[in-house]
């Protein structure tokens, strides 16, 4: 074989389509029920959105974006994140305001693209779906995007996930906290892996989130960002825990969520799932409330969450909650003979305009086949259609699953199979 997918990439192939199918109606519905509407932007954007967004040092940009200039010698990049991209298109098109004025609830489900070393569940095309809400600093919006989440992974009957929670502080108590952790890193700097180093230096934050072993147990008594909270950060963590408690969402602290973006204030969190093994983050969000002023716009505060469908389906497989068949729907016509098949053409014609979901087989192949192939492709019914039914005007009707068959006449089978 010459030609295969680019590393880090995947097909979705149609035995795998029913499962996904699930996963995006299932996040419409949900999303639907807390009243966010549904948001598209454009595959890329230009490269200082991403870069102002999500900060210059970040792993993302310095290391993982695809970037390239276009003809007009821009330079545009995929996006390796949604969150940035809904921000600026809510600012173009005048969808967000000031805290308390109006209030906007989004969602999306979209293609991301980031040149990282390919994992389980984790592409460098990866398909990401997320909400966002701008306009309000109420934490109980912070619970609500949790709550949201938990509900949507419950619909998959994906039992047993843990959310974590923390607070990453604001411009107002986390720039002494970050001084004191470049202290208390100092003396074992020289013992940290490469991107701890560097992360001292740029966002001392992150090394906290390292996951090689090394470095956490350098940093195991590293001082935590909540014992540095300012009031107003830490009464907005205190509101966020009684939210979910009122919610009945069963969080967890820990000081050591910390998220890998520079746009993060106050609430950070997780969801994660033991199916997943050591890489066990099924979603990650948090507030953002510099973030839109960043781009340009009037200060707001805004709140939201990125989740991986590969790792919702992973994690629905490795805890057995997979379902990979659709259901049986539609109907498959069984012509036998020239006249036959000549005739399914038009009977074909009829089923689709009444509505019915129908399709035929196009060549020489005998009942029994045909059946096989009916039913292997999870059709509900099959149409069977040959000289003797042409010529009594009926043809016969048989369930694929529990084989009954019924005689309908031929001009009135299109308004009896789409009433059923």
């Amino acid at each position: 074989m010459k030609y295969q997918a680019p590393k880090g990439t995947h097909d979705i192939l149609p035995a795998e389509v029913a499962e996904w199918r699930r996963l995006e109606q299932t996040f419409r519905e949900v999303c639907d029920q807390y009243v966010f509407e549904e948001l598209r932007t454009p595959m890329f954007e230009h490269t200082e959105v991403f870069v102002r967004a999500v900060g210059e040092e970040t792993d993302i940009v310095s290391k993982e974006m695809y970037v390239f200039e276009d003809r007009g010698g821009r330079s545009l990049a995929l996006r390796p994140e949604g969150t940035a991209g809904v921000v600026r298109a809510c600012l173009q098109h005048g969808l967000g305001g000031r805290d308390g004025k109006t209030l906007v609830k989004v969602y999306y489900l979209m293609p991301i693209f980031r040149y990282e070393r390919p994992q389980a569940g984790r592409y460098r095309q990866h398909h990401q779906a997320g909400v966002e809400v701008l306009g309000s600093q109420d934490p109980a919006l912070d619970a609500e995007v949790i709550d949201l989440a938990c509900t949507y992974y419950a619909r998959l009957d994906l039992t047993g996930v843990r959310v974590l929670i923390n607070s990453v502080g604001c411009p107002a108590c986390r720039p002494r906290y970050r001084e004191e952790l470049r202290a208390f890193l100092a003396p074992v700097l020289d013992r940290l892996c490469v991107d701890c180093r560097r992360r001292q230096e740029t966002n001392p934050l992150r090394v906290l989130d390292c996951k090689h072993e090394t470095c956490r147990e350098l940093t195991k008594d590293a001082p935590l960002m909540l014992d540095h909270l300012c009031d107003e950060c830490a009464a907005h963590f205190e509101q966020l825990r009684q939210h979910l408690k009122t919610l009945g969402v069963p969080a967890e602290v820990d000081p050591r969520i910390v998220r890998g973006l520079d746009y993060y204030t106050k609430t950070a969190f997780e969801v994660r799932h033991a199916a997943l093994g050591a890489q066990d983050a099924l979603m990650g969000g948090g507030r953002y409330d510099g973030l839109v002023e960043e781009l340009g716009g009037p200060p707001t505060p805004a709140v939201g969450f990125g989740l991986g469908l590969e790792r919702a389906i992973l994690a629905r497989r490795q805890a057995g909650a997979a379902d990979t068949l659709e259901p049986r729907r539609g109907v498959f016509v069984a012509a036998l003979g020239q006249q036959a098949q000549n005739a399914a053409v038009g009977l074909l014609g009829r089923l689709r305009r009444a509505g019915v979901r129908a399709d035929m087989h196009h060549g020489d192949r005998g009942l029994r086949a045909q059946l096989r192939q009916a039913d292997k492709r999870n059709y509900a019914r099959a149409v069977l259609l040959g000289e003797d039914e042409l010529r009594s005007g009926a043809a016969t009707v048989r369930d694929l699953v529990t084989g009954e068959q019924v005689e309908i006449p031929l001009d009135e089978l299109a308004i009896k199979l789409a009433e059923q």
